[in-house]
């Protein structure tokens, strides 16, 4: 799902916006993985909270994907957020990951 191009015109960076680029890709380029626990007031029922569990990938500090995410819910979603909580977490980065040099073959 795309959530929508920002306010200044700019696609957002979303891993469904990038359909071409591999989480493996994303990961080398500093993105991690970021799990947010999105509760809502129910419209009917507004004394009732629920619970979204939204996961993908994204740059911490700043997190523009779900902080996009956030801007598309509070616009087209009819249940009024009460609080957002996230973890983040780094799976892989650049110093991971090394190149091949050799390679052993058995048969």
């Amino acid at each position: 799902m795309q959530y929508g191009s920002s306010q200044k015109g700019e696609i957002a960076m979303t891993t469904s916006a990038l359909n071409a680029k591999s989480a493996f890709e994303l990961q080398l380029a500093g993105y991690g993985l970021t799990t947010a626990k999105v509760f809502y007031h129910l419209p009917d029922h507004p004394h009732l909270l629920q619970l979204f569990v939204w996961q993908d990938y994204d740059l911490a500090p700043d997190f523009p994907v779900l902080n996009h995410f956030i801007e598309f819910w509070n616009r087209e979603i009819d249940g009024p957020l009460h609080s957002v909580s996230y973890t983040h977490f780094r799976l892989l980065g650049p110093s991971d990951w090394r190149n091949v040099q050799g390679e052993i073959v058995l048969h």
